[in-house]
Parts: C-alpha cells; structure tokens; sequence
C-alpha cells in the first residue's frame, strides 16, 4: 500500500512488537498482506515477562512448520506443573496426555521468542518490523475512523497510514486510550514481584509453585538462575521495603528453603519488579478502522502463565478472520466485530477462572503460620482427570486456535 505520497503506508499497522503483535505480522506476511510492526523500543530484551510457551502454541510452531527448528533453541521443558502446598507435593497439571505434537510448556527468555517469530516474519518481503519507533497516537477522521499511527522515531515524528490499525500494545494500551475505548476492571486482590534468584544444577527440576507462611512464590527455571515471583497483597510493597531486605530475604529462605544463602544478592529493592495485576477487557474491542486484541483488549493475571497463550490465539484468530477482507483492502467494522464475537467468551470465561484463583490465594495471603491445604481442595486435586483438565485449560486454553493456510 506504500504510495509516493507516504512511503510508509501500509494495509495494516500493528501497535506493539510483543507475541500478539509479531505472531499477527507474520500471519498477515504469509498471505502477502502489506504489514508493519511497530515497537517502541529498540530491542526485544525486557526481563520478568512471560516465559511460557504453551503445548497450544508449540503446535502452532508445528503447523508452520517451524516447531523442530525452534526445538533447538536453549530452552527448559515441563512436562508436568507441581505445587509444594504447605508440606505436601501437588501435581497440578500433566501435559503428558494432550492432543499435540508437543507435550510440555517451554520455558524460555520471551525475547528469544521473539527474536524467532521476527526472524521467520523478515522472510516475507510484505513485512516490516520497526524497532524503536514509539506510537504516540492515532490517525483519526473527524468521525473517529483510525487512518494509521503517529509515531516518535529517532528521525523525528511520522505518519504511518493504514486501511487497518491493530492495538498490540498491552495493558497501558495507546490504541484503546487514544480510540477512547470503554474498560470494564475486575478487582485484583494480589501484586506480584519478580526477582532473579541463582539456580544450582542440584535443585529441583521442577520447582515451581510454594505455598506456605502466608505467601505464594512461583519459581521459573531458566537454566542457571530462577526467575522469580513473589506474590503479596495487593498495595503491600510499600509496607515489605519498610521491613528491609534482611525480613524479606528471611521470607523467601523460609518458604523456599534450598535457596538458602543465595537471597542476598537481592542487595537493593532495583532488583525487585512490581507488577501490578490487572484482569480487565473492553467493551467493544475495535471502533472503525481499529481492532485491540491480547493485553490491549482484555489484561490477564499471570495465574497460570496462560497470558502470552491468551494473546497468541488471538493475534491467529484475527488473521484468520481478517486476511480475505485486508487482502481487499480494507475490514469493515463488522469483520472486526467478528474478532470479539468470535474470541470473548473464550476470554471471559478463562478471567472467571483466574478471578477465583485470586480468591483462593486472598486466603492464601491472609494465613499464618504453616499452611494446610484445606480438605476440598485435597480431595479436588486427587480425583481422576484433574490433572489432564487443568493441563488442557493451562496447556491449550478453552478455545485453541489453528493457522489457516493459504
């Protein structure tokens, strides 16, 4: 769609370079879809996001063809999700039985996902990725319809004119703020803080979840360190800095004893990330010309890790959907409409369930002194099929999503 009068004019214009953002360009680029990505920073390397890489997502790889190559990335597999509750070991989900090629969650940096998807999208001579250009705001008509974006870039402000503008920018979104899109926000009681812990060879290979003392700490391994969070009551930050460092330390080596010794190198509260949760969506997730899909339409809580998940189905619904009618040249807000129609119910349903997860770590945090599973939630987690249903919706999400050829 590049003109003489606007070189930087494209058919789509997508607003953030995370999974959703790259995972649409790509898909767009395949059906020869004029499309640029725009992120505002000048590279992919953010540390304490989402580093799960789903059964789902790992059997879109497979139907691109790209799952053996992307195997031989430096990655850790899980097959199975355990919880250390109080003191007794939980299997909470088993990934071993799912209806894929894969049958485990990689983790690794999301950078190196990243890095990946981009790299096999720049094979497509429609797609453009431009790193360090921030989108300020939209091109919009005087009845509202989005034209494109106006971006801030090294050279200056510019115009990026697009018959299709798609929000992929996360839960601060500039798409849905500048579109004036109404938000509905669900009440979160929990914050989570990430943190780098060393990681040994000799510690467990999946140590994943501890719930003990009041307090919940999720462990991700990434080979020679654990990232790590630490999830605390919504608006206590401020109070664990009061306490100090010492206290703090003190509350991880109690809850995770074998990291014992290794909490000092947490010597300054710099090293502590507070995410504040968020589990919100929005009302009408496009307007004329403009289309918000993963974070930017509907933030999800890190339970589960299945945010990244969330976003990914979408960004290959939405070029599912859309590809015919871009390749015309234009989505009519009805065709957009069709993207929400489509995924909602998937979303709402899977934040219904992680509001009552937060429900059940609320009492979590509101404990003392060791932790004893209650008795429901023992027999729950011994039935038969617990482990296969709750590694289906980790795993695959309530409504896994297919690459449609072309």
């Amino acid at each position: 769609m590049a003109t003489s009068a606007n070189p930087l004019a494209t058919t789509c214009c997508i607003i953030g370079g995370g999974p959703a953002g790259i995972m649409l360009g790509f898909l767009l680029a395949r059906h020869g879809i004029a499309v640029t990505v725009l992120e505002k920073h000048k590279d992919f390397f953010r540390d304490f996001r989402g580093d799960t890489i789903h059964p789902s997502t790992l059997e879109l790889l497979y139907e691109l063809r790209l799952l053996d190559k992307f195997l031989k990335l430096p990655q850790s597999q899980v097959a199975k999700l355990s919880g250390y509750i109080g003191d007794r070991t939980v299997t909470m989900a088993d990934f071993s039985h799912l209806p894929t090629h894969a049958k485990f969650i990689a983790l690794m940096p999301q950078w190196d996902f990243l890095y990946f998807l981009a790299a096999e999208a720049a094979r497509y001579p429609s797609f453009t990725l431009r790193m360090g250009w921030e989108a300020t705001g939209l091109i919009q008509d005087r009845d509202g319809t989005t034209r494109g974006v106006v971006a801030n870039t090294a050279d200056g402000p510019v115009e990026i004119p697009a018959a299709l503008t798609v929000g992929c920018d996360g839960r601060h979104a500039i798409s849905r703020v500048a579109a004036h899109l109404p938000l509905i926000d669900y009440g979160v009681p929990i914050d989570v803080l990430w943190l780098r812990i060393a990681r040994l060879p000799s510690d467990p290979e999946n140590a994943l979840g501890y719930v003990n003392y009041g307090r919940l700490i999720v462990l991700i391994n990434r080979s020679d360190y654990f990232q790590m969070g630490y999830i605390v009551a919504k608006g206590t930050f401020p109070q664990l800095q009061q306490e100090g460092l010492p206290s703090f330390h003190q509350s991880i080596e109690r809850i995770v004893p074998f990291v014992a010794g290794r909490t000092a190198e947490i010597d300054s509260w710099d090293k502590v990330k507070l995410l504040t949760v968020q589990v919100n969506r929005l009302q009408e997730w496009c307007s004329p010309g403009l289309l918000c899909i993963g974070d930017a339409a509907h933030a999800m809580s890190p339970v589960g890790g299945i945010g990244i998940n969330i976003a990914l189905q979408d960004a290959v619904a939405t070029a599912n959907l859309l590809s015919e009618s871009l390749l015309s040249g234009s989505a009519t807000v009805h065709d957009l409409r069709s993207v929400q129609n489509y995924r909602e119910a998937a979303v709402r349903n899977t934040q219904r369930v992680q509001v009552f997860a937060h429900r059940m770590l609320s009492h979590v945090l509101h404990s003392t002194g060791p932790f004893v599973a209650p008795l429901p939630f023992r027999i729950v987690t011994s039935l038969p099929g617990f482990r296969y249903l709750t590694a289906r919706f980790i795993g695959m999400g309530l409504q896994p999503q297919h690459i449609k050829n072309h």
